[in-house]
């Protein structure tokens, strides 16, 4: 199963000069006057102009905020506004909440000023109960980080920042206007890296780029195909199926092979491809058998491997990257059989990197981006192979292998539990990792509501849900759970306008290409 504590970075904002007559007040306190000056100049996908200056809504303190648990006023650390900050966030409990107080309803960036009590930390953020992403916390010293993009009513709103991860100094809440998105976001291209790509796939490429910003595919994963548990109990609960299919090539991996390991991912795909749907598949890479030192069958995480990526792929373990190489050897062959079947895939490998959870995000940035591109080469270039989409899904910019080896940039986010928000703050933040490419959320726990999801400007090309007790309570009944994503949301989701289902997808082996 994929790792659920998905890295979240937030967008460092670059907060005006602020006229400051009437704008300083304190937790409960409303900007009375002060506009925003000077001009933002760093480009953005939000920005539709270079001119854009945001408007202070209201700057509150933390020292005048609401504490819980251990958080008390510090002001030992120099740098801060007001009388103090916000310290402690060590206990599972701790957390600051910031009433704030808004005259206009619309979208406004949090930006809050914060200080690391010892490198990278990540802090939930809620408003009014709801998850709107995480507070990133890096710099020694105080500076900004922002939620992006929150709708907020007209009238007061609760701010909770909780600890997660927690060691962090809080100095103060900035809330200022959003820029506007630009709609040039969803213009992208339907050209494919590779080439020499299929007809099949550049079929595919042309549909999903036709439809971005317009319209959401829905996804499940479902280890036994489109007749598996998910996507039984997905179609009766609406009374469809999801138009994409998610596979995992994970038990081909040699080491599990080994092990007594079996899998009919392959005719899963072929047949769901021949039923009119769109297949896309991830690689839980299980390591060499070498490298293993937990249970054999958890060898994907980098907890059960002693691997080092790093010296494999500087040169200095000669046999670990025979190793590796036969790996790619074993998934190319089926890779290979549905290209024979005509079988475009939307191809995710190396996921989710920069959590550090899976052996090859371990010996991070650089050695994940060499392996990727000899992936890339090897199986376009050695093998082929070439009804592939690649989707890249490193999950944070320094991870990026480069335009030339990606076509669509996936996100995979689990916000917890009943949490329908948009997660437009992780979308922008995936279009600004490069220019034009398509963004989706290339796994998810809780299904968003496609309706905010257009009302914020964040049309992610799919959603692909995870299986298991995402979608199924685990019984020998096929029963649906909804432990993540409750009935009517789910029914809400696949009723939508915006959503496309199986039955919606048109004939992609027609389908005309750009």
């Amino acid at each position: 199963m994929a790792g659920k504590n998905i890295k979240a970075r937030c967008f460092t904002a670059a907060i005006a000069a602020v006229a400051m007559a009437g704008v300083m007040t304190g937790c409960n306190g409303t900007a009375d006057g002060g506009a925003a000056t000077g001009q933002q100049e760093t480009e953005s996908t939000l920005a539709q102009t270079q001119e854009f200056v945001p408007e202070v809504a209201g700057i509150y303190e933390a020292e005048d905020a609401e504490f819980k648990g251990n958080v008390k006023t510090d002001k030992e650390k120099p740098g801060y506004s007001g009388t103090g900050y916000a310290a402690g966030f060590s206990a599972n409990d701790d957390a600051c909440e910031f009433s704030i107080d808004i005259q206009e309803a619309g979208f406004y960036d949090l930006v809050f000023t914060t200080a690391s009590n010892g490198g990278y930390k990540e802090n939930y953020v809620y408003v009014d109960g709801e998850s709107v992403g995480n507070l990133v916390s890096e710099e020694s010293t105080f500076s900004d980080t922002a939620i992006n993009r929150v709708y907020l009513e007209t009238g007061k709103h609760e701010v909770l920042v909780q600890k997660y991860w927690g060691w962090i100094f809080l100095d103060k809440l900035t809330v200022q206007t959003s820029q506007p998105i630009d709609e040039n976001i969803y213009k992208v291209s339907a050209e494919l890296v590779n080439k020499n790509a299929t007809e099949s796939a550049k079929r595919l490429m042309s549909y999903l780029t036709d439809i971005y910003g317009e319209k959401i595919l829905s996804g499940q994963y479902c280890d036994t195909g489109q007749f598996g548990k998910e996507f039984a109990v997905i179609n009766k609960v609406t009374g469809k199926y999801p138009a994409v299919l998610g596979l995992d090539f994970i038990e081909y991996s040699p080491s599990r092979v080994e092990n007594g390991s079996t899998s009919k991912a392959t005719d899963y795909a072929k047949s769901f491809w021949e039923n009119g749907g769109i297949v896309t598949f991830c690689w839980h890479w299980n390591a060499p058998s070498k490298y293993l030192t937990g249970e054999w069958w958890s060898g994907f995480r980098t907890e059960s491997t002693n691997i080092d990526l790093a010296k494999i792929m500087n040169g200095e373990d000669e046999e670990g990257y025979e190793l590796l190489m036969k790996d790619i050897d074993a998934i190319a062959q089926q890779l290979l059989i549905l290209q024979e079947a005509d079988v475009p895939i939307l191809w995710r490998p190396l996921h989710e990197a920069s959590g550090g959870w899976f052996w090859w995000g371990a010996s991070g940035p650089e050695a994940y981006k060499k392996l990727y591109i000899l992936l890339y080469d090897k199986l376009t270039n050695e093998y082929g192979i070439n009804n592939l989409i690649w989707l890249w899904n490193g999950q944070d910019a320094e991870w990026y292998p480069g335009d030339e080896y990606v076509d669509i940039i996936g996100e995979d986010i689990y916000p917890g539990e009943h949490v329908y928000t948009s997660q437009v703050n992780k979308f922008l933040e995936a279009v600004d990792y490069t220019q034009g490419k398509m963004v989706v959320m290339s796994e998810n726990g809780c299904v968003f509501d496609p309706e905010l999801a257009k009302r914020d400007g964040a049309m992610w090309g799919l959603f692909c849900t995870w299986g298991t007790e995402f979608v199924a309570k685990s019984t020998s009944i096929y029963s649906y759970s909804e432990q993540y994503t409750e009935k009517d949301m789910l029914k809400k989701a696949y009723d939508s306008e915006l959503v496309i289902t199986l039955d919606e997808v048109p004939d992609l082996k027609e389908y005309p290409v750009k």
